[in-house]
């Protein structure tokens, strides 16, 4: 099968979407209830709408009662154990998501199976399917996601290194086992803050463990052009202050570390809890930017470079949320009644 067409951002996407928590709204446009009555995933392949059904075992499950349905999983699922035109449009399915990332300017296609199922056998089997699936059309690496080793290295045996370096996500201190799996595998990786046995709370906390992990990563070969620095961060609805101490820490390890080093945190972790996340994100890796991060695990379709040169701070949806991120908005009041009132 032909790879998709791609363009690299300038901006280093990891695209964030093939993961098996990502859920739908089982009342949102992308669910149908065809004249039958069955319950389909929809999805565009070009100029068309395909229909992905939903297995019997999905239906009778508590998150679809509660409204929800695990897409990705899905997915695998019809495609590893559906009958043969379910398996079709599974693999069809993940390929779609994997051309749509691509086309957006994403570097890496984030894969992670961890929730896919309670055995890890399986679990193994379907990160080795999932990727088999989403190389017949990319052409850009695999991100390799999971917090299991055995998972991971299947998943990067699986990788075409044709393709180019694959990426391991994440090493830490507390993950420092999957420091020699990455460099077995040539991947790149992406190194985050948290510590051995607790998560980083302030800036000094971040420069500290980011410190002491370099230390092992250095001494296991790699090169700075092949670490990609997760500063980790926190949604500001906890605290306002969250999105400034990552500002700052962003611009703290640029500074230690150089031009060379690189930067993949999840940037959409910062709007968790508010409404209208995506102008948030959206701020927010924009201000990332601006203090010299120069990548992010993301939707690629909703941050690029293009979005991000885009957007105006008179626009007050904007103005609102920079406001928000940059500690002026205590709670999120101002921007929270922007929203409810229409003007955000």
């Amino acid at each position: 099968m032909t790879a998709t067409t791609s363009t690299r951002d300038s901006f280093i996407i990891v695209g964030e979407n093939i993961h098996c928590t990502r859920v739908r709204l089982t009342s949102g446009k992308f669910v149908e209830t065809t004249a039958d009555g069955e319950s389909v995933l929809l999805f565009r392949e070009g100029d068309a709408t395909a229909r992905l059904p939903v297995p019997p075992s999905v239906l009778e499950s508590d998150g679809w009662k509660s409204g929800k349905v695990r897409h990705v999983a899905v997915a695998i699922w019809q495609g590893m154990y559906g009958g043969e035109p379910e398996q079709d449009l599974g693999r069809r399915y993940l390929r779609a998501m994997a051309a749509d990332q691509q086309a957006n300017g994403a570097w890496f296609l984030d894969v992670n199976v961890d929730e896919f199922s309670v055995d890890q056998d399986e679990k193994i089997r379907a990160m080795e399917w999932a990727v088999g699936v989403i190389q017949q059309v990319a052409n850009v690496p695999l991100s390799i996601d999971s917090s299991d080793p055995r998972i991971l290295e299947a998943g990067l045996a699986a990788c075409d290194a044709s393709l180019g370096k694959p990426m391991v996500n994440s090493v830490s201190l507390e993950r420092a086992a999957f420091i020699p799996i990455a460099a077995a595998a040539n991947a790149c990786l992406i190194a985050g803050a948290s510590g051995e046995e607790r998560m980083p709370e302030s800036l000094d906390d971040r420069l500290t463990n980011v410190a002491a992990l370099m230390q092992k990563i250095e001494a296991a070969g790699f090169a700075a052009g092949d670490v990609f620095l997760d500063p980790l961060v926190y949604p500001v609805s906890v605290d306002v202050k969250n999105a400034g101490t990552l500002i700052d820490s962003i611009k703290a390890l640029r500074e230690r570390y150089g031009a060379d080093i690189h930067f993949a945190p999840g940037l959409s972790n910062v709007s968790y809890g508010l409404p209208k996340r995506g102008v948030i994100n959206q701020v927010f890796a924009r201000l990332c930017a601006d203090a010299g991060c120069d990548g992010g695990i993301v939707d690629p379709a909703q941050i690029n470079s293009r979005i991000l040169a885009a957007i105006d701070y008179n626009v007050e949806a904007y103005r609102l949320a920079r406001e928000l991120l940059l500690g002026n908005d205590e709670f999120g009041m101002n921007y929270i009644m922007a929203v409810k009132e229409g003007r955000a």
